[in-house]
């Protein structure tokens, strides 16, 4: 009876633990932290979306949950601490197609695969100012993904949804 209690608990604890280090949990974390820019789309939304430029139309096709959060990371202990939350996300269950460490600079794109198919795809970047995240969830082409890692695709993804909503890079007026 005590090794069933005991099996049970620590099941528990990794449910829980692996439940932290979790897209969801990071973003309703930080959502309502100060100078924070949180974009969660919904379905009928993404097609909109997909107006943005070729590849997020590729891509939105296929999406069913996008997210983009943009927040402040001015100090390297902020950084820092942001680098190692994304780190526990991406950890053990995401497979990285694209890295580059410069300092506490970041910039990565991970992936969560099923079988031959793309589910997930987390780009992080921090340039010790600000740090962002774009999340796909869906069904996506592996080599469509690799290709648009591999030719810096990504990065402007972002910015293009910002400005789809309106929310533009922050401290920036349309005039500057």
């Amino acid at each position: 009876m005590i090794k069933k209690i005991s099996a049970f608990l620590l099941f528990c604890l990794l449910v829980n633990c692996g439940s932290y280090n979790s897209i969801d949990t990071f973003y309703n974390t930080h959502k309502n932290d100060d100078q924070v820019t949180a974009i969660r789309v919904p379905q009928f939304m993404l097609t909109l979306i997909s107006g943005i430029s070729p590849e997020m139309e590729s891509l939105v096709g296929n999406t069913k949950d996008l997210r983009y959060m943009q927040f402040p990371s001015a100090t390297p202990a902020r950084t820092d601490f942001l680098n190692k939350q994304m780190n526990g996300i991406t950890g053990n269950s995401f497979i990285e197609v694209y890295r580059k460490n410069d300092n506490l600079k970041r910039n990565i794109v991970s992936i969560r695969e099923k079988k031959n198919t793309v589910k997930e795809i987390l780009i992080y970047n921090n340039n010790n100012q600000t740090g962002s995240f774009l999340y796909f969830n869906g069904n996506f082409d592996p080599v469509k993904i690799r290709d648009m890692a591999k030719n810096n695709e990504f990065e402007t993804l972002g910015d293009g949804l910002l400005n789809q909503f309106g929310a533009g890079t922050p401290g920036i007026s349309p005039e500057d």
